[in-house]
């Protein structure tokens, strides 16, 4: 449960992946909500100030050496996403209660799964994944292979949801102490 300032729980069961936020408008809530999503290299796929919905376009997990990137949190994410190709999407709910804003975040992740070709030696193990050939590596799929391609539920992210979260309330919160001063 997050508390931060001007973020407080429901009176009734709160999820670990929501939180309420006082003394802030619905359409301030969003703008800061999607530019702390963009600041994390997520793209906005919709964004709808009347439906309180925020959803974003699947972001692959961010690999060792992309520093930058805030998307995994925590040693198990960050290895799982240098082993696989994971993606993640985001979807905020902000719904008005009382006086407050109730900000709920799921994020949904997946791994692709990829067919492998027949090899017939050990010696055509490079032609695996793809057409490569001994010399060059290259992904390019057979044709079997692309129409077996899928992206398979792994379910939710509720650490990288918690962060989210955390991250727009404190935004939140700081820039109303910046406006009354």
């Amino acid at each position: 449960m997050l508390l931060a300032g001007c973020a407080a729980p429901q009176g009734g069961a709160l999820r670990e992946e929501s939180v309420n936020i006082t003394a802030v408008s619905m359409a301030d809530a969003m703008n800061v909500a999607e530019a702390t999503l963009s600041r994390m290299q997520f793209v906005i796929e919709k964004a709808d100030l009347n439906q309180g919905i925020i959803r974003t376009r699947p972001l692959t997990g961010a690999q060792f050496f992309e520093f930058w990137r805030s998307d995994n949190v925590g040693p198990t994410q960050a290895l799982e996403a240098n082993l696989q190709t994971l993606r993640r999407s985001v979807e905020l709910h902000l719904t008005p209660y009382g006086d407050q804003i109730r900000m709920d975040c799921h994020v949904h992740v997946q791994r692709l799964s990829l067919p492998a070709n027949e090899v017939a030696s050990v010696s055509q193990a490079y032609r695996m994944y793809s057409k490569s050939t001994p010399t060059m590596q290259r992904l390019e799929l057979e044709p079997e292979q692309r129409e077996g391609l899928a992206w398979i539920d792994l379910g939710e992210d509720p650490s990288l949801a918690k962060r989210i979260l955390k991250q727009v309330t404190e935004r939140i919160c700081s820039e109303g102490k910046d406006e009354t001063t």
